[in-house]
């Protein structure tokens, strides 16, 4: 069953379907190059097809509206979480980088992100825009995401492996769990 969200403020128009155990098949229109690439990536190796059309005043208010429609989508489609493993982590090479992303589905939203940019930003994102779209999606799915980028010598190279480093800790945090059965918390509840 794919979940869809829709997003009009002032500012932004943004409708969005995720489908988390999909194929990792995207249809992305952001209005943004890169952060359209971002999400393509993050779509193909976490498996889940997603299709989102943006449309907005700025940059800024597109990457944060789209992280908060994009981590909403997320969210509805998991549900209560019962039944999936709930932590994921994996670690990914790109050329010259080296990222590792790690993921606690638990209902708790704290961002931990690190990723050496050293320009003021990437193609057509400023850095800050891209640190705020990781956080606004976290924030929306209500989670918690730590990304460390270890070294790296390319701002893209480094930000390619962090979301690619993401979408296969996703994939593992979202994976059910053949062995436990219900909330995988020793609390009972996420």
């Amino acid at each position: 069953m794919s979940k869809k969200f829709t997003r009009s403020t002032k500012e932004t128009k943004i409708k969005t379907s995720v489908k988390i155990y999909g194929n990792g098949k995207a249809k992305i229109n952001t209005g943004i190059q890169y952060l359209n690439h971002m999400l393509e990536i993050f779509s193909f190796h976490s498996l889940i097809d997603i299709k989102l059309d943006a449309a907005g005043d700025l940059i800024h208010h597109i990457a944060e509206d789209v992280g908060i429609s994009l981590g909403n989508c997320i969210s509805n489609e998991l549900g209560e979480r019962n039944g999936i493993r709930r932590f994921g982590s994996s670690s990914v090479p790109m050329d010259d980088a080296l990222a590792s992303a790690s993921i606690d589905l638990a209902k708790r939203a704290y961002t931990v992100i690190e990723l050496k940019i050293e320009k003021e930003g990437v193609e057509d994102m400023i850095s800050e825009d891209i640190y705020h779209f990781i956080r606004s999606l976290t924030t929306a799915i209500n989670c918690n995401i730590h990304i460390n980028v270890e070294y790296g010598e390319n701002d893209h190279h480094k930000i390619e492996a962090a979301f690619k480093a993401l979408a296969l800790a996703f994939r593992k945090a979202v994976s059910v769990d053949l062995k436990r059965k219900g909330t995988p918390s020793s609390k009972g509840l996420i």
